[in-house]
């Protein structure tokens, strides 16, 4: 059985005790947020969102038996990038059945735009894949059309308002078909001064009514 406890970043008990580990096996984005550089790090820059090299599902499970080895308090497994895990399906699904075969008991995690979970809440839950967080930035499109670059969404390209409203309508319907079969849910919202800050009420509001677990604001730091 698996201990939904052990989660660091859901639990604060679990914090010190258990340790996770985001595995890059996920390169391609399907929206382009106007605050956000993918890149991959050197010796000068190391922050959340960038990494040192994008690995294959049967490299990263490689990669996690030797760290499970070195680290017996790990406990959480995540996919969070370095784009989104649901604009690399293949990759992702993939190493979701390599970890869980490999360590039973593991917490499985994704961190995701929400805008292309729907076909796979099914098998995640299969997995037993037990929290996903959704960045939502917004619950209006005109708010979300100020953030967004452009959406590619069922191989075809949105930009403006458009764009807002098909990823918007992606992320409500994703988080009640998650919630509404059990997923631990957090949504996360970084908050743009100028452009969304004073709507973090509203997200809020919205996002308790739909049963959302946790809200996570983040501040925007510019790169």
């Amino acid at each position: 059985m698996i201990d939904i406890e052990k989660h660091p970043c859901f639990s604060i008990d679990a914090k010190g005790k258990y340790a996770r580990v985001h595995l890059p096996v996920a390169p391609k984005c399907n929206i382009q947020c106007n605050y956000c550089k993918r890149d991959y790090d050197c010796v000068n820059e190391s922050r959340p969102g960038v990494t040192s090299k994008v690995l294959s599902p049967e490299q990263a499970l490689t990669y996690l038996v030797k760290l499970k080895e070195k680290m017996p308090h790990l406990s959480v497994v995540g996919i969070a990038g370095p784009g989104d895990p649901f604009a690399n399906p293949v990759e992702t699904m993939t190493t979701l059945r390599l970890i869980r075969k490999e360590f039973p008991e593991m917490v499985l995690c994704l961190s995701t735009n929400g805008l292309n979970v729907l076909p796979y809440i099914e098998e995640l839950k299969e997995l037993n894949v037990s929290h996903v967080t959704v960045t939502l930035n917004g619950t209006e499109s005109d708010t979300l059309s100020k953030i967004y670059k452009w959406v590619r969404f069922e191989k075809r390209g949105y930009f403006g308002k458009q764009a807002a409203e098909i990823l918007l309508k992606n992320q409500m319907e994703a988080i009640r078909a998650l919630k509404g079969v059990g997923f631990i849910v957090k949504v996360n919202t970084i908050v743009v001064p100028g452009i969304n800050d004073d709507k973090v009420g509203e997200i809020a509001a919205a996002m308790k009514e739909m049963g959302v677990d946790v809200m996570n604001t983040i501040p925007l730091y510019p790169v």
